[in-house]
């Protein structure tokens, strides 16, 4: 038998790394930075504003609610923005207007100075933030989409290490300082950050995206060619089930942001030492960081729509730890199991978004599709606030939280698949033809 001549390693062609796991990675950059201050840390920054002005927990949390109505508003323009003018453009504005936010915060003496600084902050972040970062991955990974968007989606975990960076910041400079730096930061890395994921892919280095012939081949190229508009997009019952479900989900995701530090701290919630409860976040943002890379992988071998129904619960059983915590084991035992379910369910419902309508109108149908989980969690933490000024406990709050994770498990179950924009088109035409005749 002739056995293919050996080539040497030095002589054999580099393969070089796909560019689109660069912005993968780059994006998780983005969303480090664009998600710690108003996300991760906010329940850190909200307990040194409550310690220096004495505010209420509702006052105190509406600065959060507020900011998330601005960005809420803008949503729909953002994706839209995103679309035609590019993600790497939106990232530089963002970023530039984010920083200035986290500044003019860094500045404030009262109610209303905070409320207009936090929304600024939260505006631009947002638009130059985590959709810009989505919109370019999905752009770019067709065959490996789950993890490349859980790479992205990691970044937010990852940001929540930096809490007990922040609370040590805050500890030794004082609150003001640490924001000062951190909205000076976050000008400076824009421009780097705008570079990578301002690149679109070419014909050429999508086709590489498309694996050997086979069945997983066919699929992925029936996937890459499902290219809806808005309005295709928004007549399928897919868009609505993943909206909803979303919806269900993350309130208590924005809730947890805003109050869990609060909560860890009360006397009348866990109790724990300052510096104790800032070790909690870690377990939880590690946690979560593992369970959204595995969740991209296993998303991408199996179907998405039977997985998310257990991990939603998993994540509202995490809140009901929480209510019942007493010590910081149970709090690790809340942190662990909050990762695992929010962390591997939410790679699975964003590439979900990308696998049923495709890559040319991504940004605003995933902005549309975002708008019934933005109005949730910008109402869900003065709500919460209310409830801990009304009962002196966030209990109550925590078990309502849980049962929307509960109908978020049954709502996962209506997100199939809908038919090819062609096809529906087909099935249209008919439908207007028997009508006819």
């Amino acid at each position: 038998m002739n056995q293919r001549p050996r080539i040497p390693i030095l002589q054999r062609p580099i393969r070089r790394v796909y560019f689109g796991w660069w912005v993968s990675i780059v994006g998780a950059v983005n969303t480090i930075f664009s998600t710690g201050p108003t996300f991760q840390a906010a329940s850190v920054l909200f307990k040194a504003l409550e310690d220096e002005f004495g505010w209420s927990r509702t006052l105190i949390s509406g600065v959060a609610t507020f900011g998330r109505l601005g960005s809420t508003l803008l949503s729909p323009v953002e994706g839209w923005l995103i679309d035609t003018f590019g993600a790497g453009r939106m990232v530089l504005i963002g970023f530039t207007v984010g920083g200035a936010g986290l500044i003019f915060f860094s500045q404030i003496a009262g109610p209303i100075q905070c409320y207009a600084a936090f929304l600024l902050m939260s505006v631009g972040l947002s638009s130059g933030g985590f959709t810009p970062s989505l919109t370019a991955t999905n752009a770019w990974m067709i065959r490996r989409r789950g993890l490349g968007i859980s790479i992205v989606e990691g970044g937010v975990s990852v940001g929540g290490l930096l809490v007990p960076v922040i609370v040590w910041g805050i500890s030794q400079h004082g609150w003001r300082t640490t924001v000062l730096v951190m909205g000076i930061v976050t000008i400076l890395v824009g421009p780097f950050i705008a570079r990578v994921l301002g690149k679109r892919p070419s014909r050429e280095q999508l086709a590489t995206q498309i694996p050997v012939p086979g069945e997983r081949a066919r699929r992925v190229a029936r996937e890459s060619s499902y290219e809806f508009t808005v309005k295709e997009a928004m007549r399928t019952g897919a868009f609505w089930s993943v909206s909803i479900t979303h919806m269900l989900v993350n309130v208590s995701t924005s809730a947890i942001s805003a109050h869990l530090f609060l909560h860890l701290t009360d006397e009348n919630g866990v109790g724990l030492d300052e510096t104790v409860a800032a070790a909690v976040v870690p377990i939880m943002v590690a946690t979560s960081f593992v369970a959204q890379l595995v969740g991209g992988i296993v998303g991408d071998l199996w179907n998405k729509r039977v997985l998310v129904p257990f991990l939603v619960i998993m994540q509202g059983s995490s809140l009901i730890i929480l209510a019942l915590a007493e010590s910081f084991l149970m709090a690790a035992a809340f942190a662990l199991m909050w990762g695992i379910g929010f962390g591997a369910r939410t790679p699975m419902l964003l590439a979900m978004r990308g696998e049923f309508f495709g890559r040319r109108h991504f940004a605003t149908i995933f902005a549309l599709s975002s708008l019934p989980m933005s109005i949730g969690m910008m109402i869900a933490p003065v709500l919460v606030g209310v409830s801990h000024d009304t009962f002196e406990t966030y209990d109550w709050a925590l078990y309502v939280l849980a049962g929307f994770c509960g109908l978020g498990s049954i709502t996962a179950l209506f997100a199939k698949r809908p038919a090819s924009p062609a096809v529906q088109r087909r099935l249209t035409a008919r439908r207007r033809g028997r009508r006819i005749a």
